[in-house]
């Protein structure tokens, strides 16, 4: 696993521009150096390669909606603006968007189609009930937006498109009022008419931003994302011929949760980068084997690099035979602006392993019986039905037999250390859940001794409430008692008043009386 990322400034002085793609060692990141003026910063912008040149569209920046093309020639190491044209051919009456020429959007998708660009969805200023497309002729410049028919999908953003063969299949995302969807719609690009994916078993939680490839133009396989509360790191496959989904058991490192990463897959490889947690990047780009599903760490970036942003883009490229990863933009608490590059080891893919579903599965447990018994009973069996990946019959010759039979043999030792490691697991779950089940008694047994004593003390508060009640109208009655003495006082006071009054008065009234009689 590798650790070390190239600065930018190191490239400029070290790395020859002409020649740049022989010059990088393989799986590590590499800041490209960039000729005259960069694009603005963003993040949940779109972006897809044609013709060894990079294109980004659109995206957010300080809750600005952004409405730009640009292209960067991955030979020059250029960027430059496209000068857009409304397309003649649309109706001006009819309120299409089309006055802005692009509008703003942020958190859509874009696809490569024949000599357009193709954009699905996202939120902007701009108000649409219905999933609205619009196009990008990189010949003529030209923009638009596509006519579609059919059952139109709500408009939403946040989603993920596929394209599988000439359909381009649309799953989940989050619509104009935050509600989050978990649906499956196709559009075929061939009539432009939109349809309804109906399946069964039990599919991924609602979610939006979340990632999605395609394995073997038949399994739709989806990662990550995150509700409004939740961060995901499962991974769901839709079998696309059966319609089934199914969350299959994978191997290797541990993944962890993210949304706004990005992904790419090239032959049997899913490449992820970045993503987080509204807390935190995620540093390490992942692969995934789809044949084996198998997750690896390909190369673990330092804190806070550009790569370990939210809403970033990730592409592929061929230059020179050579398969790259091209990486543009993100947000990781500063808004990014950096074109960087991963020179992939080449892969033998000479025999690759095909991902089954359930119904391959035992097809090919019963081609493996029917080898088991003609070698037992020695048939001559001049040759053999097999099933290829499209359930389709091709003949085997008989000498090829053998090898079948020795390659069947392996796959079964295989299995069987799969099941006995899916066994171990399983044992390992079950002390688990023993545990956990031990903790709920314990808990439950603690919740009904906390459950008693709040019932004890609510008797307790009926009893002092009743209490305070009876000392309020104790209270008021004093009062009331208080207010009669003040009375009674005053009218004690008045009358020792009058009382002083009509005592002065006869004292005097006696002694006049006594100086008559004296004189007399």
């Amino acid at each position: 696993m590798n650790s070390c990322v190239m600065g930018a400034e190191e490239i400029k002085k070290d790395m020859d521009i002409t020649s740049w793609p022989s010059d990088l060692a393989y799986e590590q990141w590499v800041a490209l150096p960039v000729s005259g003026a960069r694009p603005s910063a963003r993040y949940k912008h779109a972006a897809a390669v044609a013709d060894e040149n990079l294109y980004i569209t659109g995206g957010s920046r300080n809750g600005r909606y952004l409405s730009d093309i640009q292209a960067f020639d991955l030979r020059s190491l250029t960027w430059s603006s496209l000068k857009l044209e409304i397309d003649p051919s649309a109706d001006k009456s009819e309120d299409s968007g089309l006055q802005e020429v692009l509008p703003g959007i942020s958190d859509h998708s874009m696809i490569k189609w024949e000599n357009k660009l193709l954009l699905l969805g996202g939120h902007s200023k701009k108000s649409s009930d219905a999933m609205i497309v619009h196009f990008i002729n990189l010949e003529t410049h030209v923009c638009g937006v596509m006519e579609t028919s059919g059952k139109i999908p709500v408009a939403r953003g946040g989603h993920s498109v596929t394209l599988v063969g000439s359909k381009l299949i649309v799953f989940g995302g989050e619509d104009r009022s935050r509600k989050l969807l978990n649906d499956v719609h196709a559009l075929d690009l061939q009539t432009m008419t939109w349809s309804v994916v109906e399946a069964t078993q039990t599919p991924p939680a609602p979610r939006f931003d979340h990632s999605a490839a395609v394995h073997s133009e038949r399994y739709l396989l989806i990662f990550g994302g995150c509700s409004h509360s939740i961060f995901f790191n499962d991974l769901h496959v839709l079998d696309l011929h059966t319609m089934e989904w199914s969350q299959p058991q994978v191997q290797g490192d541990l993944v962890s949760p993210r949304a706004g990463h990005a992904g790419i897959s090239i032959d049997e490889m899913w490449y992820i980068v970045g993503g987080g947690d509204n807390n935190n990047g995620c540093p390490e780009t992942l692969a995934l084997n789809m044949s084996k599903l198998v997750w690896s760490t390909l190369t673990t970036l330092k804190e806070r690099h550009p790569l370990a942003s939210e809403g970033l883009s990730i592409c592929s490229a061929i230059i020179d035979g050579g398969k790259y990863l091209v990486a543009f933009g993100g947000y990781n608490g500063k808004y990014n602006n950096e074109v960087f590059v991963m020179k992939l080891k080449p892969r033998d893919l000479s025999h690759p392993k095909i991902f089954q579903s359930p119904a391959a599965a035992a097809a090919a447990a019963s081609v493996t019986a029917a080898y088991a018994l003609a070698k037992s009973e020695k048939l001559d069996f001049p040759q053999i039905i097999d099933l290829n990946f499209n359930g389709v019959e091709k003949n085997v010759p008989k000498k090829d037999i053998n090898l079948e039979i020795n390659a069947i043999k392996e796959e079964k030792v295989v299995l069987e250390s799969s099941i006995d490691e899916a066994r171990a697991e399983n044992s390992r779950l079950r002390e688990k859940i023993d545990e956990l089940k031990s903790n709920h008694t314990e808990l439950s047994k603690e919740l009904q001794s906390v459950q008693s004593q709040l019932i004890s003390e609510r008797s307790r508060c009926f009893k002092l409430e009743a209490q305070i009640a009876e000392l309020q109208k104790m209270l008021e009655s004093l009062e009331s008692i208080e207010n009669e003495v003040q009375i009674l006082r005053r009218q004690k006071s008045a009358l020792e008043q009058e009382m002083e009054v009509s005592s002065t008065q006869q004292q005097g009234s006696g002694g006049v009386w006594r100086w008559i009689a004296g004189g007399t």
